[in-house]
């Protein structure tokens, strides 16, 4: 084992000197178990766990799970040190993979953000096996991979999620090859956030410092709890006034869920609806492209994306070019221009957080468990698959769910 490259490598991990001594023991350790040198041949999940399952008998819980942490690293280390070689018929193929990529993509009718998400991790991969031929990369290669997103990239736990759904969807769709284990690689770690909550009165301040379509939007959002992608999404077929109810059509997860429509939004949504309709009248008299529609339902129904009730709620002002069938469209508003007018509106306020559109959806959620809404009612309204997902509210609602005074507050003096 090359102990000195590896403890300077541990080092620029950030792993502290106290530690270091440990790290490279458990390698000796480990090499001793082989009876020979450690390779990367060597660190293979099923031996590793074979290994790990043997200190546990006698080691504690916290030192396996720091031997478990040292061979990953340690095979990250040794995966390092391979160069692939590379050329330029090697490079074309991948440019073949990509445009492979994007057309399976679009036949599984996946979405345009999930297309835009996974192409440049796949290109990324490409870029670290130094685009040696597509058929020769494989379950090292995605091990290694994803240690390097975490190692050196230090990407958070979710973004090294969505880099492997991609190179998943790489190789089981592209190249037609199975993934294999993908134990061996070093996770980022998890870091639990505590969602950003808006008070009530900060709230009211906000919606003071907003106006017209960006107030409505605000309004929407904080109303009903959905996402900002889903409120741009949502069309005029999708609120149902009788009944104060709002369908999400599609949304995380490619879900539908029904969430309260507030009874005060109705006249500004009525106003909002004729200024639509004024554009898509304009547009059917233009000869206009309808508007995108979701899955097939272009093919089975022709007519629906000329139809007022599948129309845009928040259509923009403008036409654009939609980007997988090059046709001219009404798409709907894009929201990165509330984004800015709702921080503007935050700093007019002498709010000091860090306020987002999805803020708007963390203070629904908590505002709602403030007023006695039991988890499981919150939990359906955000359209959450795990209830414990929704349990991260009740640890910034204001209420205390334990039930216990301080011995502050006894004193009157808080």
């Amino acid at each position: 084992m090359d102990s000195k490259g590896f403890e300077l490598f541990l080092e620029q991990q950030g792993i502290s000197r106290k530690y270091l001594s440990f790290y490279l023991l458990w390698i000796k350790k480990f090499s001793g178990y082989l009876g020979s040198e450690a390779t990367i041949k060597d660190l293979r999940p099923e031996r590793m766990e074979r290994y790990l399952q043997r200190l546990a008998r006698r080691h504690e819980d916290w030192q396996v799970k720091q031997a478990e942490h040292a061979l990953r690293l340690y095979r990250y280390f040794l995966a390092q040190n391979e160069t692939p070689s590379t050329s330029g018929q090697e490079q074309e193929k991948w440019r073949g993979v990509m445009e492979m990529a994007r057309e399976r993509m679009r036949l599984r009718q996946m979405s345009y953000k999930t297309e835009q998400s996974y192409l440049p991790w796949i290109r990324r991969f490409a870029s670290f096996v130094g685009h040696r031929d597509p058929a020769g990369v494989g379950n090292d290669d995605l091990v290694s991979f994803l240690s390097h997103l975490a190692v050196d990239r230090k990407v958070s736990k979710s973004s090294q999620n969505q880099a492997l759904s991609a190179i998943l969807f790489l190789f089981r769709h592209i190249l037609d090859k199975d993934p294999g284990d993908i134990s061996a690689s070093v996770r980022a770690p998890s870091r639990r956030r505590l969602p950003v909550v808006l008070s009530r009165q900060e709230i009211a301040g906000l919606f003071a410092r907003l106006e017209g379509l960006h107030l409505l939007l605000a309004k929407v959002m904080y109303g009903t709890g959905i996402r900002s992608m889903e409120c741009a999404r949502l069309r005029v077929k999708d609120l149902d006034f009788s009944r104060q109810c709002l369908t999400i059509r599609s949304g995380k997860g490619d879900k539908d869920r029904l969430t309260m429509l507030p009874e005060g939004l109705e006249p500004e949504l009525r106003a909002q609806l004729s200024k639509g309709k004024r554009l898509y009248d304009e547009d059917r008299r233009a000869g206009i492209e309808g508007v995108w529609l979701p899955g097939a339902l272009d093919r089975k129904i022709p007519s629906a994306s000329k139809s007022w009730e599948w129309f845009w709620v928040f259509p923009s002002e403008k036409l654009s070019v939609d980007p997988v069938s090059k046709r001219v469209r009404r798409h709907h508003i894009h929201m990165s221009t509330f984004q800015r007018h709702l921080k503007r509106a935050a700093l007019e306020a002498g709010i000091s957080k860090r306020v987002t559109p999805h803020v708007l959806r963390h203070s629904f959620a908590t505002h709602l468990l403030e007023d006695g809404y039991d988890i499981r009612t919150v939990q359906q309204l955000l359209g959450h698959n795990d209830v414990k997902t929704t349990m991260i509210y009740t640890h910034v609602a204001k209420r205390n769910l334990l039930g216990v005074t301080s011995p502050l507050d006894s004193l009157g003096q808080g």
